[in-house]
């Protein structure tokens, strides 16, 4: 079995995906039941900025719960992230810089009708590229990411 990597090894990592990728998938749920969608995102900060049409499935979901589950990568070597609900921007009111790298990965939304830029605050994060990482895998909790592994 691989030997797992460090704690530090795997803070760099999940930052350096977080900066350099551009797709994930975006978990909702609620009363209607689980929702799973594959988008572009980009790093804002601290928050992680995607956008869809404002009236969609991902959207209700997000207004009734404010929270997320976001994955990074794949199967074997995932960033999980359960985040919360930092607000529904309106096109108009995106930053043009956030706006630009947005386009850049995917449609842009300033072209089009009917979309919202969501941003999302990560609260846990996780990080794990094989069964030998599952111990020590959350990085971040409530926020803040961890000066030592748990799990």
């Amino acid at each position: 079995m691989p030997t797992p990597r460090a704690h530090e090894e795997r803070l760099a990592a999940a930052r350096l995906r977080l900066q350099q990728e551009s797709q994930m998938w975006l978990a909702t749920g609620g009363c209607a039941g689980p929702h799973l969608i594959p988008v572009a995102f980009v790093s804002d900060n601290d928050a992680i900025v995607t956008a869809t049409g404002e009236s969609s499935k991902t959207v209700r979901r997000i207004q009734e719960t404010k929270r997320a589950r976001v994955a990074v990568g794949t199967t074997s070597d995932v960033v999980m992230i359960d985040t919360v609900l930092d607000g529904l921007v309106p096109v108009p009111e995106v930053a043009t810089g956030v706006a630009d790298r947005f386009a850049a990965v995917s449609h842009d939304p300033r072209k089009m009708s009917g979309y919202v830029y969501i941003r999302l605050v990560p609260r846990r994060i996780q990080v794990w590229n094989g069964f030998h990482e599952f111990s020590g895998r959350t990085l971040m909790l409530k926020g803040e990411w961890l000066s030592d592994p748990v799990d």
